[in-house]
């Protein structure tokens, strides 16, 4: 007995990507296009809305990115199946995606034959990741590294995370203060929990961190 297509969602900032993965994925029977969105929080109220067994999700997105978005929607609807697709490829991303809930990792520059792949293993209730990527999680293992995360946004509370973000957008403390309704004191405490939680010792590290980890675009 045939099984009903498989509902997918796409969540993709850019216009020609989220349009080619429409048209590609739009030619296979089995699967079913039910919406799309380019942006994070958009994508938590129509997965609500639509309920779609998959979720093609972007990282790098502006507002909120497809980390967050990915940890809230399964936050909400543990049973839907997510697809990151990423160019990103550190084993930091990958790890914290996964920790977010993803059930697959693919990068952009794989074949339609790989994506295909990742959705029927992932459909099938199988966690995908692209060749690359899964040597680096092997090699991490391997050399000592993978026995715990190095860094994770989720030691961190939200309020933590939003002050990291802003942080490595450039503002200082008192605009931070100012643009969260808070004192400057809870914002230097906020900073400091952050930074011990992190093992991170300066600005440029936080930084680093919030870019690895898809807070801030390049």
């Amino acid at each position: 007995m045939n099984r009903p297509p498989t509902s997918v969602f796409i969540v993709e900032d850019h216009t020609i990507v989220r349009e080619g993965l429409r048209a590609l994925l739009s030619l296979d029977p089995a699967l079913a296009i039910v919406g799309e969105t380019d942006n994070g929080h958009e994508a938590i109220r129509l997965v609500s809305q639509h309920k779609p067994s998959l979720v093609l999700m972007d990282l790098s997105m502006p507002d909120m990115n497809g980390m967050e978005a990915t940890r809230e929607i399964k936050k909400r609807h543990p049973e839907v199946r997510i697809i990151v697709l990423t160019v990103h490829k550190t084993e930091e991303y990958i790890r914290a995606t996964l920790q977010a809930g993803a059930n697959g990792y693919v990068l952009k520059d794989a074949t339609h034959a790989e994506l295909k792949m990742a959705i029927k293993s992932v459909v099938d209730g199988k966690t995908y990741l692209s060749p690359g990527i899964s040597e680096k999680i092997i090699e991490g293992f391997l050399d000592g590294s993978g026995a715990a995360p190095k860094s994770s946004l989720d030691m961190l509370t939200h309020r933590e995370r939003v002050v990291l973000k802003l942080i490595a957008e450039g503002y200082q403390n008192k605009k931070i203060a100012d643009h969260l309704c808070l004192s400057v004191k809870t914002v230097e405490k906020h900073r400091s929990n952050l930074m011990q939680k992190l093992k991170l010792h300066n600005t440029a590290a936080i930084t680093m961190f919030a870019l690895e980890n898809g807070l801030v675009t390049r």
